[in-house]
């Protein structure tokens, strides 16, 4: 009974990563785009409860048909019902995480301004986290047979780690600066760098950390196992993880400086900042980039 009741809070922790991780993958743009600031910190109740509404109406659609848990038939109304109370629930919480983060989000905001924020902010979250598994798949439950002979095949292959690690950069960098390339034009990343502490970027650079590595490693995305066994200088998750955060900080300080918003005669202190900041999104986008290849 123990062991049953550890398998089942395993399953429900790992379904969780999994959605969460599916909300950053979807969400996080968004929760870079000051208008979305705006509109949540002027919302009025009204507006709040309709974005809700919303909200659940198609999160319960999505979670009928696939949702952010791995199941073998379509989910019944009951179940669909109570997912999409859980993806909503991770979506907001997930997006009051980053608002804190950046600092949209201060023991002296005001409460309607936090609740409006974070509810409009949790929309594109809780639908990431609804279609985690409908774009990225589910390598955790997959068939033990396959999984052996692939990976009998990937030994036999011995890639060539250069080779193999020329191709998660290229991956990475591919990613994140799709990502970097729609935020580092605007206006966001110097205005969030004027409120930031040496504290909250580090607590950047964790969250950063942990949630590439939660993508890629921990969430059951894609083809997880082969991520595992890939040969490569980097190879190993913790030090997959470092390699690509930094070249993803790469990518975003090359972003700012070709939109012209660092030049090279700004201080080393507003290069760091700005790139730590945009580090974040561009983060998130290298783990997609990787889980592509």
């Amino acid at each position: 009974m123990a062991i049953k009741r550890k398998n089942i809070w395993t399953s429900e922790f790992n379904n969780i990563i999994r959605g969460a991780c599916g909300g950053f993958l979807f969400g996080i743009p968004l929760l870079y785009t000051m208008e979305v600031w705006w509109i949540g910190s002027l919302a009025k109740p009204r507006m709040m409860m309709v974005a809700i509404a919303l909200t659940f109406i198609v999160v319960f659609w999505l979670n009928q048909t696939e949702g952010f848990r791995k199941r073998r038939h379509t989910a019944q109304a009951y179940d669909a019902a109570f997912d999409t109370i859980e993806a909503m629930a991770i979506g907001i919480v997930c997006s009051a995480f980053v608002l804190l983060l950046l600092r949209e989000i201060t023991p002296e905001t005001a409460l309607k301004e936090a609740v409006g924020k974070i509810i409009f902010e949790s929309v594109p979250f809780s639908l990431g986290v609804a279609l985690a598994n409908h774009f990225l798949g589910d390598s955790r439950n997959a068939n033990t047979q396959q999984n052996g002979e692939a990976n009998k095949a990937d030994k036999q292959k011995n890639p060539d780690e250069l080779q193999a690690t020329l191709a998660d950069i290229s991956a990475t960098l591919i990613g994140a600066t799709v990502i970097a390339f729609n935020i580092a034009p605007t206006d966001e990343i110097p205005m969030l760098a004027a409120a930031v502490s040496p504290f909250w970027l580090l607590s950047i650079i964790a969250a950063s950390l942990l949630i590439s590595y939660g993508i890629v490693f921990e969430a059951g995305f894609s083809d997880q196992q082969k991520r595992r066994q890939q040969q490569g200088i980097f190879q190993r998750p913790l030090g997959e993880t470092i390699m690509s955060y930094l070249v993803s900080l790469v990518a975003g300080a090359f972003m700012l400086w070709f939109f012209q918003k660092l030049t090279f005669s700004d201080p080393w202190t507003m290069w760091l900042d700005h790139a730590l900041l945009l580090g974040l999104p561009a983060t998130i986008g290298g783990a997609a980039g990787r889980l592509a290849i």
